[in-house]
């Protein structure tokens, strides 16, 4: 059974991930360090760069967004050495980079559904080894959990 602690700060990366004007995928990103919420992040446009859905196609907003993960490292502005992050789909490689390179130690995120999983399971086992070589904890939270959290 998950802790409440966790099914909060899933409930928060979720509804921080509500934020983001992505129409296809909405991705939050909460940081904490002992049960402290230090910084949030949703995936978007970066600030002063229009972000309207009409105007770019997909591979330029691919180019303009910043990923959840991103926006909450960079909000941050600190050290986030022995963080925890907590985040609605897993991180892509570059974002695993990043996580990696700041000192974060535990990445949790909701077990991710079988069409998630079969669009982008390559780059999932890409960063998974990459927080494996790094001696960074993963932390699949069981979704069937989410219910239960009185």
């Amino acid at each position: 059974m998950i802790s409440k602690w966790a099914g909060r700060f899933v409930q928060m990366a979720q509804l921080v991930g509500s934020w983001s004007k992505d129409p296809s995928t909405q991705v939050g990103a909460v940081i904490t360090r002992k049960n402290r919420i230090v910084s949030l992040g949703f995936n978007g446009y970066p600030h002063g760069i229009s972000d309207s859905a009409d105007t770019d196609d997909r591979e330029m907003k691919l180019l303009k967004t910043l990923h959840a993960e991103e926006n909450a490292i960079l909000f941050a502005g600190r050290d986030l050495t022995q963080c925890e992050i907590w985040v609605t789909h897993f991180p892509c490689p570059n974002c695993a980079a990043k996580i990696i390179q700041t000192g974060i130690s535990v990445v949790h995120c909701p077990e991710q559904s079988e069409d998630f999983l079969s669009r982008w399971g390559e780059k999932i086992k890409i960063s998974e080894d990459m927080f494996k070589e790094a001696g960074v904890e993963v932390d699949w939270v069981p979704t069937g959990e989410m219910t239960n959290l009185s």
